[in-house]
């Protein structure tokens, strides 16, 4: 059942809090994310993984949020205050940061359910209906006034937003729900080994994106009940939702286009050959995330830069990118770039040649360098005549990563480490 009305919609919008979920680490990531926590780490070209959430929020009319943050959280803290800190909490229109501060007992967040829990009482005082519980780690679009609408009309107490996935990669990754005809959960399987398919669909399932809605009373009643467990990890996949099924109005929603029932965009960047072939995909003549779509637009922090530059035009020192995503400030100097992605204040220089790269904000390329598939941290400066990404054990004697599809990850740390061994 659908809820249509678009005016009511606004008004279960209006009566909702979200919560982001952005302690996570993201150990895949490796060094990507040394300093940072995942959702502050960059993609896009001019965005970081947080703004998708928060865009999302803002563009379904719900302005209340709070960002529940931990691990390596000050750069992410910063861009929230500098590209989110504008609204008016007069109005009740709000995105504050919820640092774990051992709110309840002596320890930080244990888990998701945890996270939220501890910051229990700062919700309540503002007096939602509904608590919208989002990951802070996944790139996608979505409306969540269709999601709240319809969790009203099915009478739920929790909604699970869901995707379809093959039992292959669901597999030890996701969790995975069963349901009935109406769309009832009526079993949940944290990354099972083997999970359920969906009838009629083999080889698919229906995997949770970690996205929840709860009644406000029912939720804080629930991780109460939670709290009280000695045995409780103070997880919602693996204690909270599996016990509340069997006697509670639980439903999944499916994540799908309404006006052609496909499944939209959706990316969980969270390893390096992931996030690396996710940036990719933005260089594409049409993309399928189009970040250029003005109904839906990707709210963020930028600073005021000049314009990019290509300079020279010599037959063996051409400034020039083809196929490529060039972020403000960059200067391309007598350089190539193809089928790459960079970043802002990205600088160049003569006779390189960069290829199927995402390059972080203010890296510098030395001059006769040759990248191939690498993905560069932020401020690196690669020196003169260095070639990455077309032998992979020299790119691991040299103290690169190299991942199993063959993306080499460069940071500062690896490039210090690497001119003092050649000192």
């Amino acid at each position: 059942m659908r809820y249509d009305s678009d005016r009511n919609i606004s008004n279960l919008t209006k009566d909702t809090y979200a919560l982001i979920l952005a302690g996570g680490r993201g150990s895949r990531l490796f060094e990507l994310t040394d300093s940072r926590a995942k959702p502050a780490v960059y993609f896009g070209g001019k965005f970081r993984i947080i703004d998708f959430p928060l865009s999302n929020c803002i563009n379904s009319g719900i302005n209340r949020v709070g960002v529940a943050t931990q691990y390596k959280s000050h750069s992410l803290i910063c861009h929230i205050h500098r590209g989110w800190g504008h609204f008016k909490a007069n109005l009740s229109e709000f995105v504050e940061v919820l640092p774990a501060s051992k709110g309840s007992g002596n320890d930080w967040y244990q888990g998701t359910a945890d996270a939220v829990y501890q910051n229990m009482d700062i919700i309540l005082a503002e007096h939602p209906k509904y608590i919208l519980i989002l990951s802070g780690d996944q790139v996608y679009r979505m409306d969540y006034g269709p999601l709240i609408a319809e969790h009203v009309a099915n009478n739920a107490d929790m909604t699970v937003c869901c995707l379809e996935a093959t039992t292959e990669e669901a597999a030890g990754s996701f969790g995975v729900m069963t349901i009935n005809a109406n769309n009832k959960v009526i079993a949940f399987n944290e990354k099972p080994a083997q999970p359920n398919e969906i009838p009629g669909e083999p080889g698919q399932c229906l995997a949770s994106m970690g996205n929840y809605l709860f009644n406000t009373d029912f939720l804080f009643k629930h991780l109460l009940n939670d709290y009280s467990s000695k045995d409780s990890s103070r997880d919602f996949g693996h204690d909270v939702i599996p016990a509340i099924i069997k006697d509670n109005n639980v439903f999944a929603y499916a994540f799908k286009d309404p006006a052609s029932d496909n499944q939209p965009y959706w990316r969980d960047v969270g390893t390096l050959d992931s996030f690396w072939e996710a940036n990719m995909e933005l260089v594409m003549p049409k993309p399928q995330l189009d970040l250029y779509d003005k109904a839906w637009p990707i709210w963020t922090y930028q600073e005021q830069l000049p314009p990019s530059k290509f300079i020279f035009n010599n037959q063996d020192r051409r400034g020039m990118a083809v196929d490529s995503t060039i972020a403000g400030g960059c200067i391309i100097s007598g350089s190539t770039v193809c089928n790459s992605l960079l970043y802002s204040n990205v600088h160049t220089h003569s006779y390189s040649v960069i290829e199927e790269s995402v390059l972080l904000h203010s890296c510098d390329i030395g001059e006769h360098c040759k990248l191939k598939r690498v993905i560069v941290d932020s401020r690196c400066r690669i020196p003169a005549g260095l070639t990455i990404g077309y032998d992979k054990e020299q790119d691991i004697a040299n103290g690169f990563r190299v991942t199993e599809k063959g993306i080499t990850l460069v940071t500062a740390s690896m490039l210090k480490a690497l001119a003092k061994r050649t000192d």
